[in-house]
């Protein structure tokens, strides 16, 4: 059905392969048969945790990201592990970065941030009947944790506050699911 759009590899060549990420530069030929270059970063994927509380409120980080040299609003996400089952990263990731644990998970969906350069997925995890442990942060991560109404955080994905889009996407699909307009789907096999 989409033949007519697909674009096929000729040949690859990692020109870069860092401690994280790694950079690919693909000859491909395209659907009218000319050739043309394809740079893209290869990422392992990683999860991210919805973390919503019996009252209605929703447990957030807040984190420094370098690229962007400031503090973000984010959900608890994390790389996935390689051979690791996104639910077992989800579960790690939380207790890691927030102390918590959920009695009652649920897949959301999984989305695909950065089409254009790369790689990368994201799964999502509503998580639920949680409690509070203590932090396991990683050598050099830093990060506050707190509890936010999802009214609030629903007008900072509006005001432009939180622009981090696994936080936004997140914050739709809670607003929705609490809401009781969206039931999160079954786990797909192989997520």
């Amino acid at each position: 059905m989409d033949a007519h759009l697909k674009e096929t590899q000729k040949d690859s060549r990692r020109v870069y392969e860092g401690h994280f990420l790694k950079v690919q530069q693909d000859t491909i030929v395209l659907p009218n048969g000319r050739e043309a270059k394809r740079e893209y970063i290869k990422h392992p994927g990683a999860v991210t945790v919805l973390p919503l509380f019996d009252d209605g409120s929703v447990l957030m980080e807040r984190q420094f990201r370098y690229p962007l040299d400031r503090v973000f609003i984010e959900f608890p996400a994390g790389k996935i592990d390689p051979g690791e089952d996104t639910l077992v990263c989800a579960k790690r990731e939380l207790k890691e970065e927030t102390g918590y644990t959920a009695s009652d998970w649920q897949y959301v969906c999984t989305i695909h941030n950065a089409i254009a350069y790369s790689d990368e997925h994201l799964v999502l995890y509503l998580a639920r009947g949680l409690t509070e442990g203590e932090r396991q942060l990683d050598e050099g991560e830093f990060l506050d944790i707190y509890k936010a109404p999802l009214p609030e955080l629903l007008e900072q994905v509006r005001n432009g506050q939180i622009t981090d889009v696994k936080t936004i996407i997140g914050v739709f699909w809670l607003e929705k699911v609490v809401n009781g307009s969206w039931t999160p789907p079954e786990r797909p096999a192989g997520i």
